[in-house]
């Protein structure tokens, strides 16, 4: 359901840091228009309505209660995601949540079939993976470009978000970690390449049972890390194919954004999937006349992207249009929940030390168009 005529009206639950973002593009894409955000500290959800020209905002319930909103984005803490998003869904309002869909399989499974059963859609973050970078790299693999896809490397390696968030605990809570809160784009980025995910294992460890606070009204606050802080991850996919993964907080060294998907015919480097663009290059073979100590001298290819370069709100925009047009939007809650049963597995193979099987599956992973244009009027 999205009530006809006209845009359609938007609603956001949690007002903190992400929400800026959500803000800075929804208020620009035509087809939506956000009406009112709400959360539990009132004063913050007024203050963004103010600083983004909203006309209602206050407590959850001005969202909730709202008959001109259709769709409401959960931005709310990882733990909430599924308590939040089915108060949307009782509502009777399409949800668009963060990621990951919520932290537990079964209360996220249940919010799908509820959802269902209303006929009400949800979508899950992160839509970073339908921007040009991905999915420009997502069709020159299907077009041949690389050959057979082979493996996947992928690397997220830093110190930590509590060198810059006033209130980092929620991202050590059960839920988040370098694995739930980071994982969803990379894990994301390549399901959309080598399809679903058969198995997976990892090892685990803590850098430090506690992280202090280091900046804001907190800061030198000490709280407790509830996950693992470092993963490193193996990961076998239904169609063939493999991936290595590392996801850590406790590295000094700062190595993001690495997306490397080797084939039989190159080496193709993806953007920062926690961004929508960039760099994407195929690095070619070396030749077979190459004779070492020779200098290594390789081919490089630039790919052109092919798209227009938005941000965060682009899936929930892909939503909008899907209701209209009666078809699949791309980032639907059954490729959330893939996404998340697999990064609980990977939990579960880091606790056991073994190899998991991923119970769930897709049927087929969907593309934007190369054409999609988040700030025509449609």
């Amino acid at each position: 359901m999205v009530r006809g005529g006209g845009v359609v009206g938007v609603g956001l639950i949690g007002a903190g840091n992400i929400s800026d973002q959500y803000l800075q593009n929804l208020t620009r894409f035509p087809d939506v228009v956000v009406r009112a955000i709400g959360d539990l500290v009132e004063e913050r959800a007024r203050a963004q309505a103010a600083a983004y020209g909203v006309p209602r905002a206050g407590g959850v319930e001005v969202v909730l209660d709202d008959p001109d909103i259709d769709i409401v984005v959960n931005l709310t803490i990882p733990a909430a995601h599924v308590a939040v998003s089915e108060a949307i869904v009782a509502a009777g309002k399409h949800v668009w949540t963060e990621k990951p869909l919520g932290v537990d399989r079964e209360e996220a499974r249940r919010l799908l079939e509820t959802a269902a059963a209303a006929g009400l859609r949800v979508g899950v973050a992160p839509d970073t993976v339908l921007g040009p970078g991905v999915q420009t790299a997502k069709r020159a693999i299907a077009r041949g470009d690389i050959g057979r896809p082979l493996f996947g490397q992928t690397t997220f390696q830093w110190q930590g978000p509590e060198i810059f968030h006033p209130n980092p605990a929620f991202l050590y809570a059960k839920g988040a970690g370098p694995l739930l809160d980071m994982g969803p784009y990379y894990v994301s980025t390549l399901v959309h390449v080598f399809g679903p995910v058969a198995a997976v294992a990892a090892l685990g460890l803590q850098g430090s049972p506690t992280r202090r606070v280091q900046v804001g009204d907190r800061a030198g606050e000490e709280f407790p890390v509830e996950i693992p802080s470092t993963l490193s991850v193996l990961m076998d996919f239904e169609g063939g194919g493999q991936a290595q993964s590392l996801y850590s907080t406790d590295s000094p060294l700062v190595r993001q954004g690495i997306v490397e998907i080797t084939g039989t015919e190159g080496t193709l480097v993806i953007p920062d999937p926690n961004t929508f663009g960039g760099p994407i290059t195929i690095t070619r073979p070396l030749s077979r006349h190459f004779v070492p100590p020779e200098p290594v001298v390789q081919e490089v290819v630039d790919v052109a992207p092919e798209g227009v370069l938005a941000g965060r709100g682009l899936g929930l925009l892909d939503m909008v249009r899907a209701i209209a047009e009666d078809r699949p939007h791309v980032a639907t809650g059954d490729f959330g929940y893939h996404v998340l049963d697999t990064l609980l597995s990977i939990e579960e193979a880091a606790a056991r030390r073994t190899f998991v099987e991923v119970a769930s599956t897709l049927d087929q992973v969907g593309a934007l168009p190369a054409d999609f244009d988040p700030f025509a009027a449609t």
